[in-house]
């Protein structure tokens, strides 16, 4: 009986720690499934009957850079008069559905930081990063059992299901892509160093690291050195050296191949070819059996003097039969007599890429086969994608280079899905990013010869292409591409302004921005609506938590 009592007890005290409320809709609606996120969204918006969104042009509540997009869309929608095509208007709404999802979901946190002292949000955030870690562990022992491997980060059987790719099936409690919980780690990671929690801080940068995010360790490293200069006592620099020391390791030891990817990466980025002469066939094929046809005179007279020798001994030393069984040919002694046991062979079938088309990437190559006429790079009968220049940034060459010709699309942009955005690639009833209605499908003209057809230039082949490198996704392309000029200058004034006014302020905020800046090259992170959600609530809190002092002062 006393220990139900202390358990209630306990509880009732947890309850007054952290807002379960918030906890809860984080958990929910950072989940992948729009399924999830709609009802979530919505049950929130009912339990907290507020509508109170306080937008003005001066001192706003909520960022005005939401609504601003809205109207963009609908200004755009009537000026190319696409009022007329049902299916675009579909597209249209749906949106406009999606700033709609942001506003709603930035005011359920804004209400939780308002509602709130701010020690109890921060049990909050710290309690949802324990729940991402252990949700990311559990991922880990999935991989573990599947592949009975010590290191899943270097094993190659299984058709290297996992090896190089381990880090994407690391999802978190978000269950997204392994680059959501990669920035969202990241986000704890400058979240815990800033507030000198050192074993959670520990936690966050391994779960970081488990994704495999070689671009946002890269981001890590260099808000790493800048918090090292400029923002950290000795304690933190302390921290900052033991994480250093957790990636070098990880790099290094964990997944070496990530290593050489990173490398090779920036090597592309410098536009140099970071690959080996490719071997030939033939190089690991003993003389005697290669053709003729390939051997040099000296080669030739090698292989005939190699056939005479060992047909010469094979005469002298017939083999023998015994008793004795034939040692397996995994044993084998080496020099003084020890005897070992050699590793699988990893040229072997088993632990190479299959060869066999994903049934996903059928869909997509199908695809290119009706529209071959649309599809300048992937349409091509090209079996290697180009790897001087990658593809994020060939599509922002696109943009830039189809806004240059039409001069008239600049300054609003071409309209939300017809250009560079998940809805347009939702829209088009592949698979992207989630389902969508076949009779409304939307594929507008000038997104079928640019954006999509650059990514399926690069996904429709072999998994080694898949990669951020060569994704078109990327907040500033979709801004530029859809909103134009005005919708680029809104987000730097009216969202990034939002925060940035009060710099002064911020802690784990100013380095969590800059965080975000890197990010937004890499994902349509609005349309995800997942990290934002989480963003927000980071700087909303700094902004709160720090605000008293600066009244003070005054």
């Amino acid at each position: 009986m006393m220990l139900v009592s202390s358990a209630i007890f306990y509880i009732n005290k947890l309850k007054k720690k952290i807002d379960w409320k918030l906890l809860v809709f984080l958990l929910l609606f950072l989940n992948v499934k729009l399924e999830i996120k709609f009802p979530v969204i919505i049950l929130f918006t009912l339990l907290q009957f507020n509508f109170k969104f306080g937008f003005s042009l001066k001192n706003s509540r909520l960022p005005l850079f939401y609504l601003l997009m809205m109207a963009i869309a609908i200004i755009n929608w009537f000026i190319g008069k696409s009022y007329t095509d049902l299916n675009y208007t579909v597209v249209l709404l749906t949106g406009i559905g999606f700033w709609i999802l942001c506003i709603l979901a930035v005011h359920q946190v804004k209400l939780a930081v308002e509602q709130n002292q701010p020690a109890v949000i921060h049990q909050t955030i710290l309690v949802f990063f324990i729940i991402n870690a252990l949700f990311s562990l559990g991922n880990l022992a999935v991989i573990f059992l599947d592949s009975h491997a010590i290191n899943p980060y270097t094993y190659q059987g299984q058709l290297q299901k996992y090896f190089i790719s381990t880090g994407d099936y690391v999802k978190g409690v978000t269950f997204d892509t392994s680059t959501t919980n990669a920035v969202l780690s990241a986000f704890g990671v400058i979240y815990f160093l800033t507030r000198k929690n050192a074993p959670m801080l520990l936690v966050c940068m391994a779960t970081m690291l488990l994704t495999g995010s070689n671009f946002i360790n890269i981001v890590i490293l260099l808000i790493f050195l800048l918090l090292f200069v400029f923002r950290t006592d000795r304690f933190q620099k302390s921290l900052v050296v033991v994480c250093l020391v957790f990636l070098g390791v990880f790099m290094a030891k964990i997944s070496p191949q990530n290593n050489k990817y990173t490398t090779d990466t920036i090597k592309i980025l410098l536009h140099k070819d970071p690959s080996a002469p490719k071997p030939s066939v033939w190089d690991y094929t003993p003389i005697r059996l290669k053709p003729d046809s390939i051997l040099t005179p000296d080669e030739l007279k090698q292989k005939a003097a190699t056939i005479f020798i060992d047909d010469a001994y094979a005469a002298a030393h017939p083999p023998k039969r015994s008793i004795i069984a034939k040692p397996v040919d995994t044993v084998y002694v080496k020099e003084g007599g020890r005897i070992a046991i050699k590793g699988a062979n990893i040229n072997s079938p088993a632990y190479q890429s299959s060869t066999q088309t994903p049934r996903g990437e059928i869909q997509l190559a199908r695809f290119i086969d009706t529209h071959k006429k649309y599809l300048p790079i992937s349409g091509k009968e090209i079996l290697t994608p180009r790897v001087d220049t990658p593809g994020k940034v060939i599509g922002f060459l696109q943009t830039t280079r189809f806004l240059r010709t039409h001069l008239n699309r600049a300054i609003a942009g071409i309209g939300v899905g017809n250009f560079s955005s998940k809805l347009a690639f939702r829209a088009t009833g592949l698979g992207f990013a989630g389902g969508y209605p076949h009779q409304f499908i939307y594929i507008s003209h000038d997104f079928m010869v640019n954006h999509l057809d650059l990514y399926l230039n690069y996904f429709s082949k072999r998994a080694g292409y898949h990669s951020l490198t060569n994704s078109p996704f990327s907040v500033y392309d979709q801004l530029l591409a859809e909103y134009g000029l005005i919708g680029l200058l809104a987000f730097v004034i009216y969202y990034l302004g939002f925060f940035a006014k009060q710099y002064k302020t911020l802690t784990y905020g100013l380095p969590v921005l800059l965080l975000m800046l890197a990010a937004f090259f890499i994902e349509y992170w609005f349309e995800q609506l997942s990290v934002m959600v989480f963003f927000e609530l980071l700087l909303l809190l700094n902004i709160k938590e720090n605000q008293p002092l600066k009244t003070v002062k005054q």
